[in-house]
């Protein structure tokens, strides 16, 4: 069994990290660049960072502040928001980042993911799907995007599947129905994809205990976990956090 990923997210809006409920009521969370020093020291095994107002403000991701974390830190790191373009894939992994999340570009126009897969390699290209529960769906799920104010009319099982085919190297998938509620993560939809595809799935959304990481690892079958708010207010620190996976009989690294 490969070792579980715990991996803290940095939700960026003009250089801070931000965290809210549903991605609505944004409070800050202190200094990106600070926070991600922080987790590269303290036991994160990977870092992503989502400038989650990019694509809405129809604008890059911020190269600037991707640069200076790059700097800062000894763990890989994905960047999403705002990509639409090889350019713009070559210009944040120039600017140190290890791989790229895509989401409404993918949407937009599928193809993108195999171009993207095709010029740098599908280890570095990260979908990220957004899903919320939708009972007309085949999955019982639709893929959202633009933060989860668009619906798609995408089934998310099948939209995931269809990613993963042309090149996707693992999925970033959030419960929009289970973000920054605490109440834990959506182990029904977690398990959906992680026993119907063949590449690493990220669970993302809900995280406010660790037995909520426990059970989206052994129930969930996840092979990371991604929060931001338990981590960020230190109401859960990784290294306290895998010593627990750890007695649980849960493989980390």
């Amino acid at each position: 069994m490969l070792a579980k990923r715990i991996i803290p997210c940095l939700d960026v809006k003009d250089g801070r990290t931000v965290k809210g409920v549903n991605f609505i009521s944004l409070r800050d969370a202190g200094s990106a660049l600070e926070l991600a020093s922080f987790y590269s020291d303290n036991g994160a095994d990977e870092l992503v960072f989502l400038d989650i107002t990019a694509t809405v403000e129809g604008r890059g991701t911020l190269l600037s502040l991707v640069r200076d974390v790059s700097r800062t830190i000894s763990i890989p790191f994905t960047v999403g928001g705002g990509i639409r373009s090889e350019e713009d894939v070559d210009a944040i992994l120039g600017a140190g980042a290890d791989k790229i999340s895509i989401n409404s570009a993918a949407i937009r126009n599928p193809e993108v993911i195999s171009r993207l897969a095709g010029l740098f390699g599908s280890q570095c290209v990260v979908l990220a799907l957004d899903a919320r529960a939708n009972s007309l769906m085949p999955s019982g799920y639709e893929a959202v995007i633009d933060g989860g104010r668009t619906p798609t009319g995408l089934d998310a099982l099948s939209w995931s599947m269809e990613a993963e085919a042309r090149g996707a190297g693992e999925i970033l998938l959030t419960s929009m129905d289970k973000d920054g509620t605490k109440d834990g993560f959506d182990i029904p939809l977690t398990r959906l994809l992680s026993t119907s595809l063949g590449i690493p799935v990220i669970a993302s959304g809900g995280a406010g205990s660790m037995e909520d990481f426990k059970d989206v690892f052994a129930d969930g079958m996840a092979d990371a976990a991604l929060a931001a708010s338990v981590f960020h207010f230190h109401e859960i620190d990784i290294p306290c956090l895998k010593d627990y996976l750890r007695k649980e009989g849960i493989i980390v690294r």
